[in-house]
């Protein structure tokens, strides 16, 4: 049995094989996979989807830092930037040119712009700010305030007279 889905020139979903008897769990997965708006939108060349990179957000003791899978993104192509405590990245990916002639059996990679803004706890410290894109992954870390960052205090105990 083939999990391979082929999309028409309609852009409808249509199986490679079909299962003769019912079987829940992939209905189920048939189903969560479906998206209604892909029907609505045009499937024309390669813009029908753009790239949208997805984020992991980490709070340290002293820090915040963010990270996002950046394939091909180039760093003169990356923006960040901090106002107030919005943070926003934005950026583009380029398609790689088609030559005429070639056969494309699938197109799955996503092109284009992105942008995504966050929205910072109170306590930032916009003087430490960093962003650095290394082998594909883009780091921006931004520092706490010293005066929101945990202290630790000592417990001390009282003196006791007899």
């Amino acid at each position: 049995m083939s999990n391979i889905t082929v999309r028409n020139e309609q852009g409808k979903r249509q199986a490679l094989s079909q299962s003769s008897t019912w079987e829940p769990g992939r209905l189920l997965r048939s189903l969560m996979q479906w998206d209604p708006f892909l029907e609505m939108t045009p499937l024309a060349g390669q813009d029908r989807i753009e790239f949208l990179p997805s984020f992991d957000v980490k709070e340290t003791k002293d820090q915040y830092i963010f990270k996002a899978d950046m394939p091909g993104v180039k760093a003169g192509d990356l923006d960040v930037s901090l106002s107030g405590n919005r943070l926003t990245i934005g950026g583009k990916r380029e398609s790689e040119r088609e030559e005429k002639g070639d056969t494309y059996y699938t197109c799955e990679r996503t092109y284009g712009s992105f942008q995504r803004s966050f929205t910072l706890p109170e306590g930032t410290n916009a003087n430490a700010v960093s962003a650095d894109l290394k082998d594909g992954v883009l780091s921006v870390t931004i520092g706490k305030a010293p005066e929101v960052q945990a202290k630790k205090i000592a417990v001390g105990t009282a003196g006791t007279k007899s």
